[in-house]
């Protein structure tokens, strides 16, 4: 009895991608004792994803594409969570901008608006690139191993180097939020970066298309309540974004 209820678990799983323990003790007419004890087993054995309340079908880890290839996916998303998050920007603020394609359009919209003065820590060559020449925009680069994939500088050097600096605010991409998983990169020593990041900002804002959000990335940055807000667009599961907003998190949706 008990495999053949975790399988019609997985069976449900699949066709809607989320479970309450209350729909499931209605759908299988046992406890929730025993719901809980089935999501926990099921779990364990890595065929499902826990969250508060109930379970998530798993997924499979974000591909990690070259940044020519993820520039344009999801594009008009990434366009409009930027804008709404250059809207957050004050003169006279030092920002971070870890690598990523919505970073880059950051950057892209801090030189159509030309703010300034402003100080910009960032880690991606092509974010330095695309604000290099503005003279109202002062650009700090960490330094350290530049990785091709994306551009960016990765390493103990980029670290020690992180560590002597502060800003005010941080806007970084993942390429997972899982709100009971964490913030999650596919490169191991980029999430050390992105860690780093949120340490030494005073506040931090998530900037994803909904793509990313329930997904979990081999290496994790941080817990989801280490920041502040996230950026993302329309497509998300309400109940996803009911349990970020549950861990005190401002979700802004564009």
């Amino acid at each position: 009895m008990a495999d053949e209820r975790k399988q019609r678990i997985l069976e449900l799983l699949k066709l809607q991608g989320r479970l309450t323990v209350e729909e499931l003790v209605e759908n299988l007419r046992v406890t929730a004792v025993t719901v809980r004890a089935d999501l926990d087993g099921l779990a364990d054995s890595g065929l499902l994803t826990r969250s508060r309340g109930g379970a998530l079908k798993q997924v499979d880890p974000a591909p990690e594409y070259p940044l020519s290839v993820r520039e344009h996916l999801h594009q008009p998303e990434k366009q409009r969570i930027a804008k709404a998050a250059v809207e957050l920007i004050q003169p006279t603020q030092t920002i971070l901008l870890d690598s990523g394609t919505t970073t880059l359009e950051i950057a892209r919209r801090i030189r159509a608006l030309k703010l300034h003065p402003l100080t910009v820590i960032t880690n991606s060559l092509q974010i330095a690139t695309e604000l290099a020449g503005l003279t109202q925009v002062t650009i700090v680069l960490p330094g350290g191993i530049l990785r091709p994939n994306s551009y960016s500088m990765i390493g103990p050097y980029a670290e020690r180097t992180l560590r002597e600096m502060s800003a005010d605010q941080a806007f970084l991409g993942v390429d997972g939020l899982d709100p009971s998983y964490g913030l999650c990169t596919t490169d191991m020593l980029g999430s050390q970066v992105d860690a780093l990041m949120i340490q030494i900002a005073r506040e931090v804002t998530i900037v994803a298309d909904s793509s990313k959000i329930g997904r979990r990335g081999l290496s994790v940055i941080a817990k989801t309540n280490a920041i502040h807000r996230l950026i993302t667009d329309r497509g998300v599961d309400p109940r996803l974004i009911d349990e970020i907003e549950a861990q005190g998190i401002t979700v802004q949706l564009v």
